[in-house]
């Protein structure tokens, strides 16, 4: 749940002008952690075979919920 907290916190604080909200839901199975942007499944540690970097997580909700933000140093490669 650590995890979940801060990486809430980023991203609210990235997103602040375009999120109104983040959940964050316990699972029923131990393990599991997925999130979702307006409905879209943008990262499952499962799928992606672990936890990926925040810069990674950040720019796929950019994608999503306004492609042409700039993230400053989180859009380097």
């Amino acid at each position: 749940m650590l995890r979940a907290a801060y990486m809430a916190q980023e991203f609210l604080s990235t997103f602040s002008d375009y999120v109104e909200a983040v959940s964050l839901k316990p699972g029923v199975v131990g393990g599991v952690y997925k999130i979702y942007v307006e409905g879209t499944l943008i990262f499952d540690r499962k799928a992606d075979g672990g936890f990926i970097e925040i810069k990674e997580l950040k720019q796929r909700i950019r994608d999503i919920i306004k492609p042409d933000l700039s993230l400053g140093h989180s859009d380097t490669k």
